[in-house]
């Protein structure tokens, strides 16, 4: 007689759900934390040398070029990408092809960011004699302050980490992070000297929303005055709701004789007033309308509407010049049309 066959259970999800997965994520983020903090207690003067080397070689009208071998060129890459960004002309110099005909890139007063965490690095310390002109001033960040890298550079920044998040200890991980944070540090901290301002970041992010949320002005984005419906104090509740329809505007905004605004009139007034009376149409709408709205200035960039109607529970917003006239109207539907939300 045949055996019957023993079902097989199926312990995947069980195993799965013991695997310290998260617990090794966690010691990896404990661990690089921790270098993090090593670094940055060690900021010093060396690092307000190297702010005041670019900052020098900016005003001459030069550049900074970063340069490293393996993960440290990546992170180098993005350091120069970062400070392009905010202003600070730079450029990711391939250390492979440097030492055959890329070194020409580099100029007179030019700031050149050496990224080697061994201080050792072949293609590194190949390069610093050929950077021995006494215009070019060398940045070395690495974790061996005794190194030749270290020893060879006008200025030396110590990204060294106790140890790699790595189990084993080898893989770059603690050391690159420390380094990438040393390049951010330094890009903002020569942002804010220089005077950085949000303008001046939008004409470096043209596209996407960024761009957009710092470029776009509030005439960018508004209803112009012959898409808002304007009526004047003395109107009645029927004749400010004929000016929405006409204008297929959401409210009405009351102005005074000189078009100053005086107060608003949406349809969710109007809805609440004919509940309470049906023939509301003949009231005066100066009796019912929200006085002093909320508005925004015609000069403010269109961010600064997106967070008035981020703070308050409005749907339309008024704009008015200096003098507290009646330019136009934005809707917070506009904004989506502009993909600022």
């Amino acid at each position: 007689m045949a055996r019957r066959a023993v079902p097989q259970v199926n312990n995947t999800r069980k195993q799965i759900s013991e695997k310290p997965y998260a617990a090794w994520a966690r010691e990896v983020f404990e661990l690089e934390i921790q270098g993090m903090q090593e670094v940055m207690e060690r900021l010093g003067r060396e690092f307000d040398s190297a702010v005041e080397l670019v900052l020098k070689s900016l005003a001459a009208g030069k550049k900074v070029i970063t340069t490293g071998v393996g993960k440290s060129g990546h992170i180098a890459e993005k350091i120069a990408a970062t400070l392009t960004s905010t202003g600070c002309p730079s450029l990711y110099l391939n250390s492979v092809n440097a030492v055959h005909g890329d070194l020409g890139i580099v100029c007179d007063g030019d700031v050149v960011l050496l990224l080697s965490y061994s201080g050792e690095t072949e293609e590194i310390v190949r390069m610093l004699p050929c950077l021995t002109r006494p215009s070019v001033q060398v940045i070395g960040i690495t974790g061996k302050p005794s190194s030749t890298l270290a020893r060879n550079c006008h200025v030396h920044l110590n990204a060294a980490v106790r140890r790699e998040a790595c189990p084993l200890n080898l893989a770059p991980t603690s050391s690159t992070t420390a380094m990438l944070a040393l390049g951010d540090a330094l890009a903002m901290a020569l942002l804010r000297a220089r005077g950085f301002q949000p303008e001046d970041f939008a004409k470096y992010h043209p596209g996407g929303s960024i761009g957009k949320s710092l470029l776009l002005k509030v005439t960018d984005v508004m209803r112009s005055m012959d898409r808002c419906a304007i009526v004047p104090e003395k109107s009645n509740i029927l004749q400010a709701i004929e000016a929405t329809i006409h204008s297929k505007a959401g409210a009405a905004l009351v102005a005074d004789s000189k078009g100053r605004l005086k107060g608003i009139f949406t349809q969710g007034d109007f809805a609440r007033q004919y509940q309470r009376n049906r023939d509301v149409g003949q009231e005066p709408v100066a009796a019912v309308m929200t006085r002093n709205p909320i508005t925004v200035r015609s000069d403010k960039l269109a961010v600064e509407a997106l967070k008035i109607f981020e703070k308050h529970p409005i749907d339309d917003l008024v704009v008015v010049d200096h003098d507290g006239k009646i330019v136009g109207l934005v809707d917070a539907q506009d904004l989506a049309r502009h993909k600022l939300v």
